[in-house]
């Protein structure tokens, strides 16, 4: 008989993502209890989550667990889980920094950190990656302040900004920047045949294609492209095939069951015109860049913030395909990337020795809000 849970838990929004919150020791120890209470909480599998707290989308079906680190360079441990919308399956593998924004105002609510103002620094420890990331938190009165002036593409009105710094973002997974060694490969994809991809490992492994190389323009919506099944699947075969070349996987056709997460899929082109998903202009002259991703095999809605760390990494990584797309004057302390709704701005900071290339680490702006606090129940 299952056992029936009545868990403390925050609902937070992180940059352009949502997701519950909870204290590590309010949930099972024991992972396979714990996978099975949170596709409850979610109310997965199913592709409404009727019964339970996710939006029916990827990047609302997600789950930050934190406790107090052990760790002497980190105030907090923080673990990712992505809880898949349509299969029972709950995925640790790569981190999302988007949820990652709100790990720091979780962090000070919960009294893991102590508030100072006017910033609050919290060292986050991401176990999904090993990696450190630095969350500059505004503090007012002694609270969290959530209210400010800045904005993220994506995300109705304004917010106070967090910073997001990830320190020595590369080898996430695979212990380095480059995989496979090489800034491009030549994927031989089943039924496709030999596709050219770049696989970078910053913040989160990704796999870049150019989107002439897959048939697109570049400029297409998360609607079209999920209208288009045939994409879809040319998509997921090029990271299922990618996933294999990592090591991740054996089997390119099981990628969506055992590796949905990573490496994520991304179409790059040059910087152009076009027309977001909310109808406003993206001028040209306004970014570096053109970024279509996927998540969770569907079209993201905007960006995943490790996705625009990754990119800025890979910018300036000679040879890689975002490298061969971007703008030959573009400022690698503010990457200008466009995507489906509006643009992201990414710095990188990074030293070259003797020809090798260290990422020294990857930083960004997002916002973060708590939109409730309660218990959960599920049984």
């Amino acid at each position: 008989m299952n056992k029936k849970y009545h868990i403390p838990c925050l609902v937070m929004r992180g940059g352009t993502s949502k997701g519950v919150f909870f204290l590590e020791n309010d949930l099972p120890s024991d992972q396979e209890e714990r996978d099975r209470v949170l596709l409850k909480v979610m109310g997965s599998p199913d592709q409404k989550q009727l019964n339970g707290l996710g939006g029916a989308t990827s990047v609302t079906s997600k789950v930050a667990i934190i406790g107090v680190s052990q760790r002497e360079d980190a105030d907090v441990d923080y673990t990712f889980a992505q809880v898949s919308v349509d299969k029972p399956l709950v995925s640790y593998k790569g981190n999302c920094g988007n949820i990652s924004a709100a790990v720091g105002p979780f962090a000070v609510e919960r009294g893991l950190v102590k508030a100072r103002e006017p910033i609050t620094s919290v060292r986050i420890h991401n176990v999904n990656t090993g990696k450190i990331i630095e969350a500059e938190v505004e503090v007012e009165n002694g609270c969290v302040k959530y209210d400010g002036d800045y904005a993220i593409a994506g995300v109705q009105g304004t917010a106070s900004p967090i910073k997001l710094k990830f320190l020595d973002p590369a080898g996430t997974v695979s212990g380095r920047l480059l995989p496979t060694g090489n800034p491009v490969d030549v994927l031989e994809v089943s039924g496709v045949g030999p596709v050219t991809v770049s696989i970078v490992d910053a913040a989160n492994p990704l796999v870049f294609v150019k989107a002439e190389d897959v048939g697109l323009k570049g400029t297409e919506l998360p609607g079209e492209l999920n209208a288009d099944l045939e994409v879809l699947e040319l998509l997921e075969k090029i990271r299922g095939t990618a996933a294999v070349k990592m090591g991740l996987i054996q089997d390119p056709d099981r990628s969506a069951w055992e590796t949905p997460g990573i490496p994520k899929m991304t179409v790059v082109s040059p910087a152009q015109s076009y027309v977001t998903a909310g109808g406003k202009k993206v001028e040209e002259a306004d970014i570096d860049l053109t970024v279509r991703m996927m998540s969770m095999q569907k079209p993201h809605p905007t960006l995943a913030m490790t996705g625009a760390m990754c990119i800025a990494a890979a910018a300036v990584t000679e040879g890689t395909v975002v490298r061969q797309v971007l703008k030959e004057d573009a400022d690698p302390l503010k990457f200008r990337i466009g995507h489906p709704d509006g643009t992201v701005e990414a710095g990188v900071e990074y030293e070259e020795n003797c020809g090798e290339l260290r990422i020294r680490d990857t930083f960004g702006f997002r916002t973060a809000n708590l939109l409730l606090e309660g218990n959960v129940y599920c049984c």
